[in-house]
């Protein structure tokens, strides 16, 4: 369920933590909903008023201090949005949109989670790893395996808060660091070794790692659900820029918007999750 409401925040600390890529830390009033894990938010600079520079950032941490809540945030500059957003400091004004979208949604009967990420989808996963390690309710109870994926060594952010509470299995494309190779091809060599009665999957990541996935998934019987990274212009449903093909209960496929009725999917249910000819 969206709880939508605008806010109004500052910048408490904003660092680069890999190239072109940064970390924010946000307060924000205690009147701030919980976010789910997988959950978003719109945030634009309190000094822009064009709507177009407002930006969907997937939550990545979030508590509540005796006076305030912090609100955590990972992101790499992608266009004009983000690169204004990584020159904001310290004491900058923001408005921030959100809780929105549906979040991940806590497996029944399951023993181990696996979370697959790729880039910055490592975002929503963080966040929701943190739930689970915590044993909020209701996400305990599961041991965690972390697959993470970059293209290098230096495009790796958030190893500090992986390192304790799962096994982490990096990978990376030029083999700087972890096995060499895609997140997935990893994945693929290690999946028999995952009962799918027992396991379920949390994936985030570029459409290519996702598509893989699909594909590696597509027959075995393991409940996966994805965040899917998709251009957000208002994050409400209103414009429809976001909408993608899924399949309804009949199999045929129906467009739903990724903001409003996402981000989070059921990954057999998305019509472009396997790779062209699978």
């Amino acid at each position: 369920m969206n709880s939508k409401s605008l806010t109004r925040g500052e910048v408490m600390e904003q660092k680069e933590v890999a190239p072109s890529h940064f970390e924010m830390r946000l307060r924000l009033p205690l009147s701030f909903t919980d976010p789910l894990p997988g959950q978003f938010v719109m945030i634009q600079s309190a000094g822009h008023k064009e709507p177009l520079l407002a930006r969907p950032l997937s939550v990545y941490g979030f508590s509540r201090l005796a006076e305030h809540s912090v609100l955590e945030l990972l992101y790499r500059i992608a266009g004009e949005g983000t690169a204004l957003l990584s020159r904001l400091r310290p004491g900058d004004p923001l408005t921030v949109l959100g809780p929105l979208g549906t979040g991940f949604s806590p497996p029944r009967g399951m023993k181990r989670a696996l979370f697959i990420a790729g880039g910055v989808g490592v975002a929503p996963l963080t966040y929701l790893l943190s739930r689970v390690i915590a044993g909020v309710d209701p996400w305990q109870g599961l041991s965690n395996v972390f697959y993470l994926g970059a293209k290098t060594a230096d495009l790796l952010p958030g190893l500090d808060r992986l390192a304790q509470g799962c096994d982490l299995r990096i990978c990376t494309d030029d083999g700087s660091r972890g096995t060499r190779g895609l997140v997935t091809d990893l994945l693929a060599e290690e999946i028999a070794g995952y009962a799918p009665r027992e396991t379920t999957v949390f994936a985030c990541g570029p459409g290519p790692m996702i598509r893989s996935l699909g594909g590696l998934l597509a027959d075995r019987s393991f409940v996966c659900q994805v965040s899917l990274e998709e251009r957000m212009a208002c994050g409400l449903g209103a414009c429809l820029g976001c909408a993608i093909a899924i399949r309804n209960g009949q199999g045929a496929p129906t467009y739903q918007r990724v903001c409003k009725d996402g981000p989070v999917f059921q990954l057999q249910l998305i019509v472009d999750a396997r790779p062209a000819g699978a």
